[in-house]
């Protein structure tokens, strides 16, 4: 999951203050935040997640604005699956390593052992989510309400999730590569492992790594102001 190394004398930042609600800000997202809820690769709900909602720094919310106006023109709009996590939650991430559990193995992880995960580096001790400008979406029609087919589904541990997977072909490469294209047109970057990841490429805090709470009550600003007061979303 773009697991990142830093200087471990850096403390966690309980500060939301440049945060903002997703769905102020990009009012046209579909939220269907996984660690919220039980159906995600450990099986319950995540620490840190007090509210099925997403925040992002104020920098990435406005970039995906933007790209999110430019793909609702061509008729689609974002799914949300994660945005900020805290630190809190990839730290539960790892316990959850070091139990025998396996439940979700069938869903998210049939062709790996569950310390493959960890080996491998999808999984990591830190996360470039927690720095508060990765955001891990997908593409939904807008007339009919469909999520774009992508090849795999989001999570689920393989090369069946690599961006370019050789196996991935026709029309699900092509929306892969067009959700990859707008993405990084709008100012992120990819990641060579999943598909849905991408990373503001300018983030304001490349080396702050943050553990508040995903909540309402969190953010410091009003994200109304990047999404001129518009707040259309939905909850899937």
């Amino acid at each position: 999951m773009d697991e990142r190394k830093r200087d471990k004398e850096i403390p966690d930042s309980l500060d939301a203050t440049d945060f903002v609600l997703l769905t102020d800000a990009v009012p046209d997202a579909i939220l269907e935040i996984r660690y919220y809820s039980t159906y995600n690769f450990i099986g319950s709900r995540v620490d840190g997640y007090e509210e099925p909602v997403a925040l992002l720094t104020k920098e990435a919310a406005k970039a995906l604005r933007a790209v999110s106006d430019k793909i609702a023109a061509q008729g689609y709009r974002f799914k949300i699956y994660d945005a900020y996590r805290p630190v809190r939650a990839v730290k539960h991430f790892m316990r959850w390593g070091q139990n025998p559990d396996q439940s979700m193995k069938s869903y998210f992880y049939p062709d790996m052992e569950k310390q493959d995960l960890f080996q491998r580096g999808y999984i990591d001790g830190r996360s470039s989510h927690s720095r508060g400008s990765t955001v891990d979406l997908t593409l939904v029609q807008m007339q009919s309400g469909k999520e774009l087919d992508m090849g795999s589904p989001f999570d689920f541990f393989g090369e069946a999730s690599h961006p370019t997977c050789d196996f991935i072909k026709g029309q699900a490469y092509e929306n892969r590569m067009y959700l990859r294209r707008m993405m990084l047109e709008g100012g992120f970057r990819a990641i060579n492992s999943e598909w849905w990841h991408f990373t503001l490429e300018n983030e304001p805090f490349p080396d702050t790594y943050f553990d508040f709470p995903v909540s309402t009550r969190s953010p410091g600003t009003d994200g109304a102001e990047i999404g001129n007061g518009r707040k259309e979303a939905t909850h899937g």
